[in-house]
C-alpha cells in the first residue's frame, strides 16, 4: 500500500488569485479531468461549494477525495482567539470531508494577488515580531490538532514567510503542532532548496505542493522584479517534469523521512496557454514515476 497519494489543485483549470484565468471552466470539468489524469484527490478552489452537504455528493459523483483547502490567516492583525473564530467554517468543511491538514498561510500585507506590485515590495517581519507571531500560530496549531486537523504552513512568494531563512524562523518560533507545507516551486523561486526543508524538519513536513519552475522565466522575473501574477502569466511555473526541479531527489528526501501524506500538483499557469488535461497528465506521470523510483 502506497504511503503517499498524488492529488492536484484546481489551479490547473481555474485560478483563485486571478479568477479570469479559466473563469469559464465548470467545476465538473476539473473533477472529471483530474480523475482521467490519474489523481486520487483534489484541493479546494474558488468554484467549490463551501457547504459539506453540497460538496460531498459532487465529490462522490466524480470519485474525488478532498485533500485540503487554503486558509488566509491574519495573525499579525488579530489574536489567536479571533483567528480560531474566523476559521471555523473552513475547518468544519475540511473535517466533514475527511481532510487531515489545513493549508495555512499568513496574508497580512501580502502582495501575491496584486498585478502591479513587484515582489520586492512584499511585507517582512521585524526581528522582534517573530516571537508573538509564532506564539499565536502555535495556539492556532494546538487548537487545530485538538480538532484532528494539522496546520500545514504554506510559505509563499509575496508574503511574510517566503525565504528559507523565514521558514527557519517560523519553525524556531512555533511548537510541533505547526506543520510545514513544502512548496517546491515557491521555495525555489525564493532562492531556497526544498531538499533543505525536508531534511531539516522531518517531524514538521505534513503536506507537499509539487510545481516546477522554468528557469529562464524565473531569471527574467527576478531581473526586472516582476509582480507574482505577471510572472505566473509569463509561465514561471509548470507541472513536475517540465522545469528545473529534480523530483527524483525530492521523492528520495521524502522517503528518507518516511513521509506519509499527499503530494499535490499545483502549477499556476494560464489554462488558455497550458492545456489543463495535457499538463495534468504530464505532472501525474512524472510524479508517479519519481514516487515509484524512490519506493515511497
Amino acid at each position: 500500500m502506497s504511503k503517499v497519494r498524488i492529488g492536484i489543485n484546481p489551479l490547473t483549470w481555474s485560478n483563485d488569485d486571478m479568477p479570469s484565468l479559466g473563469g469559464d471552466t465548470p467545476l465538473e470539468v476539473c473533477l472529471e479531468e483530474s480523475r482521467q489524469a490519474g489523481y486520487a484527490g483534489v484541493e479546494l478552489g474558488n468554484k467549490f461549494p463551501r457547504q459539506a452537504e453540497l460538496l460531498k455528493p459532487i465529490l462522490a459523483q466524480y470519485q474525488r477525495q478532498l485533500i485540503s483547502g487554503w486558509y488566509s490567516s491574519r495573525l499579525l492583525e488579530r489574536s489567536a482567539e479571533e483567528e480560531i473564530a474566523a476559521l471555523q467554517d473552513h475547518l468544519q468543511l475540511l473535517k466533514a470531508c475527511g481532510c487531515e491538514v489545513m493549508v495555512y498561510a499568513e496574508v497580512s500585507g501580502c502582495i501575491h494577488g496584486e498585478m502591479d506590485t513587484p515582489l520586492s515590495k512584499r511585507p517582512q517581519l521585524r526581528p522582534e515580531q517573530w516571537q508573538e507571531f509564532g506564539q499565536r500560530m502555535t495556539q492556532v496549531g494546538d487548537y487545530l490538532q485538538s480538532q484532528g486537523v494539522r496546520l500545514a504552513y504554506h510559505h509563499h512568494m509575496g508574503t511574510v514567510v517566503e525565504t528559507e531563512e523565514e521558514v527557519e524562523l517560523l519553525m524556531a518560533h512555533t511548537g510541533p503542532s505547526v506543520g510545514l507545507l513544502v512548496d517546491t516551486g515557491h521555495i525555489t523561486w525564493a532562492g531556497g532548496n526544498p531538499l533543505n526543508l525536508i531534511r531539516r524538519y522531518p517531524e514538521r513536513v505534513c503536506h507537499v505542493h509539487c510545481k516546477d519552475v522554468r528557469p529562464q522565466v524565473l531569471a527574467h522575473a527576478k531581473n526586472i522584479d516582476l509582480p507574482f501574477l505577471r510572472a505566473v502569466l509569463e509561465g514561471v511555473y509548470t507541472v513536475p517534469g517540465d522545469g528545473c526541479i529534480d523530483y527524483d531527489a525530492v521523492m528520495q528526501a521524502l522517503k528518507a523521512i518516511d513521509y506519509q501524506g499527499w503530494l499535490v500538483v499545483e502549477a499556476e499557469q494560464d489554462p488558455a496557454v497550458a492545456h489543463p488535461l495535457t499538463y495534468a497528465r504530464m505532472g501525474y506521470q512524472h510524479l508517479a514515476a519519481a514516487v515509484a523510483k524512490a519506493g515511497l
